[in-house]
């Protein structure tokens, strides 16, 4: 017998009570059958209702054949009637969210003529991608519009139409329907094809915010905040907004120049502090006494330019060869050259005894070594 499903009679049903028709232990918990329900299962991109049934904690719902599979920490009495109670908040937060993405999908569909060709909720609000890119200022089109949507409190109705009605109707539908077609009407904004639990207007929403997007697939995903989740967002961005005024002792508004401006200042140190070592490292390099074995060198907080630099040079005075490290004990990088020497030969060789990793060709070798300066000096000598 199939489950009623009390979620599509009223959506704002968090209470009930309903007979227990099987429960049998699994491998997971136990899977308890009802004759009817208000958790929704995992479907459509969207994770199923958890809460309480009889004492025990729903842990998740999965529909099979039309018969809703709740699986319990503990198992029930079949036969008896137990009491149901969501998880409110989370269910809410579900509602919120998902109508919140109907309302973007239908504006995007119906001002860039895009299509959403994917959903998935997660407790961090959801992902909808979309079959073209937006622009920034498209974006903030369509989260205006969303947002409006929300200040007007337009009705959501949740129809069962008939197949002749449905084929009469425009709407939105990732896969080809044609009978138990479930459609949820966001009214004068989108007709959507979709099976979960919906407000029963926009304005319940409360806040639409698209906090993020990226190309996806030769479309666009965008990132989604409803609800409480949106306004969650917009306060840590205010108070991290806040917090770097206060840092760069610049109003709030000019954040995002301020920050810029501290990005040019530290390029602009990047590259005065690259010249520095350079030119030391130059220095350094004209400074090398002629060795007839290996030369050692160790240089503080140097680039891989510097170590190439003073290692080629030191490979023109030294009968072996000129090893030059930057770093710590058990963290260096190095450049290592010889003008006698097969020096990726030499690191295969010797690389174990040194913990020593990395790779060139001919002359020179350069990676990354965890000894310490002891062993390095003793190995060298």
């Amino acid at each position: 017998m199939e489950t009623r499903k009390l979620y599509y009679e009223d959506a704002y049903t968090r209470l009930f009570r309903a007979r227990v028709m099987a429960c049998r232990q699994t491998d997971r918990g136990w899977e308890t059958e009802l004759d009817a329900t208000a958790f929704f299962p995992e479907e459509g991109g969207q994770s199923a209702d958890t809460g309480t049934l009889g004492g025990v904690h729903v842990l998740d719902a999965q529909e099979q054949g039309g018969v809703i599979l709740h699986l319990t920490d503990g198992p029930l009495v079949v036969g008896e009637t137990a009491e149901g109670r969501l998880d409110w908040p989370e269910r809410e937060r579900k509602m919120q969210t998902h109508t919140a993405e109907h309302i973007v999908s239908g504006l995007v569909h119906t001002m860039f003529g895009y299509e959403n060709v994917g959903f998935h909720m997660d407790p961090d609000g959801c992902t909808a991608d979309m079959s073209g890119e937006l622009t920034r200022e498209q974006l903030d089109a369509v989260e205006l519009a969303a947002n409006r949507a929300v200040w007007d409190d337009r009705p959501v109705r949740c129809l069962f139409p008939t197949p002749e009605e449905l084929a009469g109707m425009e709407y939105r539908s990732k896969l080809e329907l044609t009978e138990n077609v479930r459609i949820v009407d966001i009214e004068g904004i989108d007709k959507c094809a979709c099976c979960a639990p919906h407000v029963a207007s926009t304005g319940r929403i409360g806040l639409i915010r698209i906090v993020d997007s990226m190309r996806h697939r030769g479309g666009m995903r965008l990132w989604l905040k409803a609800g409480p989740d949106a306004l969650a967002d917009c306060l840590a961005r205010h108070r991290a907004a806040a917090a770097i005024s206060g840092l760069l002792n610049v109003p709030r508004a000019d954040v995002a120049e301020g920050v810029k401006k501290l990005a040019e200042q530290r390029d602009g140190l990047k590259r005065e502090l690259a010249a520095a070592r350079r030119r030391e490292a130059e220095a350094l390099a004209a400074s090398l006494a002629p060795a007839a074995g290996h030369i050692l060198v160790f240089l503080p907080e140097a680039d891989q330019d510097a170590l190439r630099t003073v290692a080629n040079a030191g490979m023109e005075k030294c009968g072996g060869v000129c090893a030059v490290f930057t770093g710590a004990d058990g963290d260096w990088r190095f450049a290592m050259a010889s003008a006698h020497v097969d020096m990726p030969a030499f690191l295969r060789e010797h690389g174990p005894a040194l913990q020593a990793r990395g790779g060139g060709r001919g002359g020179m070798v350069s990676g990354t070594c965890r000894a310490d300066r002891a062993a390095l000096e003793a190995f060298f000598r």
